[in-house]
C-alpha cells in the first residue's frame, strides 16, 4: 500500500477530479474532425535503431522495479494456456519470453515494438528458451498493427508514456482485442514531491490521467495493484 505520506493524500484526494477533468477533454478532443496532435514529440528517438545489447543493460538491470517484480507481474497477470497475448513495448523481449512460456502450448505471445531490433531480439531470445510460439510485429506511433479481435489480453509495461498519440493507439488495442479482452498497463507513479525529477520530466502522464485516457477509449477500470514503490498496475477490461 501507499504510505500515509501528506502527498499521496493530496494525491488521491484529487484523484476523481482530475479523471472527470480529463474525460471531458478527451470527449472534446475525439469530436469529429478533430486530428489527435502528438503529445510527445520525440520521445522515441533513441528506439529508431537501437543497440539490443546496451539496452539489455538498461531495462534488465537489479533496481528496475519492473525487472526485479517481474515473477510477481507475470503471476498476477493470471494468463492460462491458449490464451494469445501481446507485449506492446517488448523491448528486449524478456515479458515476452515469460508470457510465452505461460500461454504455451497453444498461446502465442505478440512482440509489439517500433523498432524492428528489439522486434527480432525478442522473437530470438524466445526461441533460445526453446519457444516457439511468438510472433514478432513492428508497429508504428499509430497503433499497434493487430489484426482485430486476435488477442485476449494487451500488456504494455513502461511504454504507455512512450504513445506520441495514446488515443489512436488506443482505439488500436481496443479493435485488437477480443470481447471482454483485457488490458494491463505499468507505469511510473508520477506524484509531485515524491516521484524523481527524471520521472516528473520524462513521463507525461500520471496514473489518474492515464485511467483517464484508458477510460475514454472504450474501457473500464477491472482492477489497481499497489505492490510496486514506484509503478502502478492497472487492469482494464474492454467494452
Amino acid at each position: 500500500m501507499l504510505r500515509d505520506h501528506p502527498g499521496c493524500r493530496r494525491y488521491r484526494q484529487a484523484y476523481a477530479s482530475r479523471i472527470l477533468v480529463w474525460l471531458l477533454a478527451l470527449v472534446l478532443s475525439s469530436a469529429p474532425g478533430f486530428a489527435e496532435q502528438n503529445v510527445s514529440p520525440g520521445i522515441n528517438r533513441s528506439y529508431e535503431n537501437p543497440n539490443v545489447t546496451q539496452w539489455r543493460g538498461v531495462f534488465e538491470r537489479d533496481g528496475r522495479e519492473v525487472w526485479d517484480r517481474r515473477d510477481d507481474i507475470i503471476r498476477h497477470l493470471r494468463l492460462q494456456r491458449g490464451q494469445d497475448i501481446a507485449d506492446v513495448g517488448a523491448g528486449t523481449g524478456f515479458f515476452t519470453a515469460l508470457m510465452a512460456r505461460e500461454v504455451a502450448p497453444g498461446g502465442r505471445v505478440y512482440a509489439v515494438d517500433i523498432a524492428q531490433n528489439f522486434v527480432d531480439a525478442s522473437v530470438q531470445r524466445s526461441r533460445d528458451q526453446g519457444l516457439t510460439n511468438v510472433v514478432g510485429v513492428v508497429n508504428d506511433q499509430q497503433g499497434v498493427r493487430l489484426p482485430p479481435e486476435s488477442v485476449d489480453l494487451v500488456f504494455i509495461s513502461d511504454t504507455y508514456h512512450h504513445f506520441e498519440y495514446p488515443q489512436a493507439t488506443l482505439r488500436s488495442i481496443h479493435r485488437a482485442l477480443r470481447p471482454d479482452g483485457e488490458l494491463v498497463v505499468i507505469d511510473f507513479k508520477r506524484i509531485p514531491g515524491i516521484s524523481s525529477p527524471w520521472v516528473m520530466g520524462h513521463v507525461r502522464a500520471g496514473e489518474a490521467k492515464v485511467i483517464a485516457e484508458i477510460t475514454a477509449a472504450g474501457f473500464a477500470l477491472s482492477e489497481r495493484l499497489d505492490f510496486m514503490q514506484t509503478q502502478f498496475y492497472l487492469r482494464f477490461r474492454r467494452q
